[in-house]
């Protein structure tokens, strides 16, 4: 599945962006909200999402990068059982307050890994979980390169949660998601990428062509 980064669109036309997003077929709507205290920027908020969800039925797959999540999560009542919401381990002492809070909503509840964070981390909220979203960049910006080890990462992690009996927990990658990097990602074991400006977004070519072109790449191991 791909879930393009809203972050990425044309910010006076997002719209446009939409719609042609929606004539691909896309598979979620990929939104990163930040705080500038978790990561050292600021971006979209949750206005944004909700505007998004008034002008289109694909599902949203929120990314808070946000300090203290539990506290701000009354701000998506919007959000539906089709939708993702994630939140960083790193960025509460009460992620599994968190994660009860984003059910609550209704919502598929996320945790989110930085890249120096280990997955094992979860061993004692893996029934709390249906998403695990692996950061192979540092979080904040996008345009940044690949940290090479987290290809080996997404692979330990998909035999881990296997052991675990946990095979529908879902693999999400973010950071670097180019058209170079997703054939691995998808060999290690990643279920949705998240694409950005190495992409859906480069500018060599149209949204439609790129989304067409990663399409391709990651269903070569469709199983």
């Amino acid at each position: 599945m791909i879930a393009p980064s809203l972050m990425c669109v044309d910010l006076m036309n997002v719209q446009s962006g939409v719609r042609a997003l929606e004539g691909c077929g896309t598979d979620f709507f990929h939104i990163d909200i930040m705080d500038n205290h978790f990561v050292p920027n600021i971006t979209l908020g949750p206005d944004f999402a909700r505007a998004v969800r008034k002008i289109s039925a694909v599902p949203l797959d929120l990314h808070l990068m946000i300090e203290r999540p539990e506290n701000f999560l009354s701000q998506y009542g919007f959000l539906g059982p089709a939708d993702i919401l994630s939140v960083h381990y790193e960025a509460t002492v009460h992620v599994q307050k968190a994660l009860a809070g984003i059910r609550e909503l209704g919502a598929r509840s996320g945790v989110a890994l930085n890249p120096a964070t280990p997955f094992t981390v979860l061993e004692h909220i893996l029934d709390d979980i249906e998403i695990v979203l692996v950061m192979a960049v540092n979080p904040g910006f996008s345009g940044q390169r690949l940290i090479p080890s987290a290809l080996e990462k997404i692979r330990q992690l998909r035999l881990w949660l296997d052991e675990r009996g946990k095979s529908g927990v879902l693999i999400e990658t973010d950071g670097n998601v180019s058209f170079d990097h997703a054939d691995r990602m998808r060999q290690a074991g990643t279920d949705l990428f998240i694409a950005g400006t190495s992409s859906v977004f480069s500018p060599g070519g149209s949204i439609a062509e790129n989304y067409r072109k990663l399409k391709s790449i990651v269903e070569r191991h469709r199983d």
